[in-house]
């Protein structure tokens, strides 16, 4: 069976669209619990359970953390779809079999269960986790510590979703972004930052079956505040995996699958089993640009401006009832020659309104723009199904 056939009737439905608490994952966790190890080895500042799985016996300890900023769950789900897949009886056993004795996996699905219930990047304190690695003042990051010490893993896996403002200068956006972070404001290449390379480098080429040119890398320079740096600067190889968009796919389960596929690449269960024979080819993969937006309306005509320009739109997530709502707003007007969107319309010149007023203004909120002489002739909606 291929991989990906699996995957589209196999993957974790239980979990879906961009709002992930621990309500969600509880009934999985109970589910797991049976044959894997669930621990919980601390709680948040508002008392919530940080939960633990443990999967394999082998030898190499690789430790992962999805939802250190609460409203980015893409990875939590991805990481339950390779759980599922793991814990399958029918396809790929050989492969399956060989990664349990061949790694002992400790998962935190969701490190920062406060800021996931508040969809806040921040826990419940306010407090940015990934910028804790240093005073350690928050529960959660103590919680991560602890299980790093106590474990002394070989490999650290650090989960995160990336905005939709990034791509590159073919036009191309950006899905999926990898760092192996620096250990030290030289961001010297030091041997844990090698295999962390070399591990991204056989990722990427994996993804390239998938979405050619659309995977990424960040810029390394050095944050002792960040836990990936921290954990680098002593000596552990970690990885920076950023989930990010894909078409108009607002609620990510594509970029969920190629997570998956990452994960499977990274294990040894598809692609090249052999590790990158050059790191360096990790600094070919194109760095992120922040030149995209979620809509631009090219060649418009406004009331304030003498020469035609180009209007971009980008969405806000907001939080409504458990929902997740996207709501756009104005968020630059101009030329905009180097920037991209995942939709662009040419409105040829033509005199637009938003929510009926003569006059955008960048930072306001809209729910339409239309021609301001034949208001039949929408250029921009908002789509009631992007609500995850």
């Amino acid at each position: 069976m291929k991989i990906e056939d699996w995957y589209t009737n196999h993957f974790e439905t239980q979990l879906r669209g961009r709002y992930i608490t621990m309500k969600h994952i509880y009934p999985l966790l109970d589910m797991y619990k049976i044959k894997y190890e669930v621990s919980v080895p601390g709680v948040s500042e508002k008392g919530q359970d940080i939960p633990l799985i443990k999967i394999g016996n082998g030898k190499k300890v690789v430790l992962g953390w999805s939802q250190m900023h609460g409203n980015e769950s893409t990875t939590t789900k991805a990481l339950f779809d390779f759980i599922r897949f793991i814990d399958q009886k029918e396809n790929f056993q050989s492969e399956i079999d060989e990664f349990l004795g061949t790694y002992t996996f400790y998962l935190f699905p969701m490190l920062n269960p406060d800021g996931a219930q508040l969809y806040t990047r921040e826990n419940a304190n306010g407090v940015d986790l990934n910028r804790d690695a240093q005073d350690l003042s928050q529960k959660e990051s103590k919680c991560l510590r602890k299980v790093f010490e106590a474990l002394r893993p070989d490999l650290c896996l650090n989960f995160h979703d990336q905005r939709s403002i990034y791509g590159f200068k073919d036009g191309k956006a950006s899905t999926i972004s990898f760092l192996s972070p620096a250990a030290n404001k030289e961001r010297s290449i030091t041997p844990s930052r090698i295999i962390a390379m070399e591990q991204i480098v056989k990722m990427y080429k994996l993804l390239q079956r998938y979405i050619p040119g659309q995977v990424g890398r960040y810029d390394d320079s050095f944050n002792n505040a960040c836990v990936g740096d921290t954990f680098q600067n002593a000596g552990v190889p970690t990885i920076l995996f950023e989930a990010g968009q894909y078409s108009q796919d607002y609620h990510r389960e594509k970029t969920r699958e190629f997570i998956f596929y990452s994960l499977l690449a990274l294990f040894n269960i598809i692609g090249d089993i052999e590790p990158a024979k050059n790191y360096r080819d990790y600094f070919n993969i194109p760095e992120n640009l922040k030149n995209y937006n979620d809509c631009i309306l090219r060649n418009a005509k406004l009331k304030d401006k003498r020469v035609q320009v180009s209007v971009a739109i980008q969405y806000r997530e907001i939080l409504r009832n458990e929902t997740i709502v996207f709501e756009p707003f104005i968020d630059e007007i101009g030329s905009l020659k180097n920037k991209f969107a995942y939709i662009e319309n040419n409105v040829e010149g033509a005199e637009i309104l938003t929510n009926s007023q003569d006059i955008l203004t960048v930072g306001d909120n809209i729910s339409e723009i239309i021609d301001k002489n034949d208001k039949s002739m929408i250029y921009f909606q908002r789509i009631n199904s992007i609500i995850a």
